[in-house]
């Protein structure tokens, strides 16, 4: 799995692109746990690229919020593939993130 970041001003964009499952958890958490060691509360993931992600993933992600809403920041994610949007929804895990169309509405809505 790769995982990159960027900065948008106070919003960091994370993208996943390739597998989140039980091989890709461990490094997945430790890339988003150094960048909200930085101090970033407020993160967009692009999930364009993810093509699958298993209940590893899905743990790395509820982490993540937990952490996040810890620190009084917000999480969106964006771009889920059809495959990927039903995993989220047949789980719950659509309740519980703000899941958006782009990379414009995700960093709108973690301001």
């Amino acid at each position: 799995m790769e995982f990159a970041h960027e900065q948008a001003g106070d919003v960091a964009i994370v993208r996943l692109e390739g597998r989140l499952d039980s091989g890709a958890a461990h490094g997945a958490e430790e890339g988003f746990n150094g960048i909200l060691g930085g101090g970033t509360p407020h993160l967009a993931i692009d999930m364009t690229k993810l093509d699958y992600i298993s209940s590893a993933g899905l743990r790395v992600l509820l982490v993540v919020a937990k952490k996040v809403q810890q620190a009084k920041g917000k999480v969106a994610l964006f771009g889920l593939s059809p495959n990927v949007r039903e995993v989220f929804t047949v789980s719950g895990f659509d309740t519980i993130f703000s899941i958006v169309p782009d990379s414009a509405a995700a960093v709108a809505a973690v301001r």
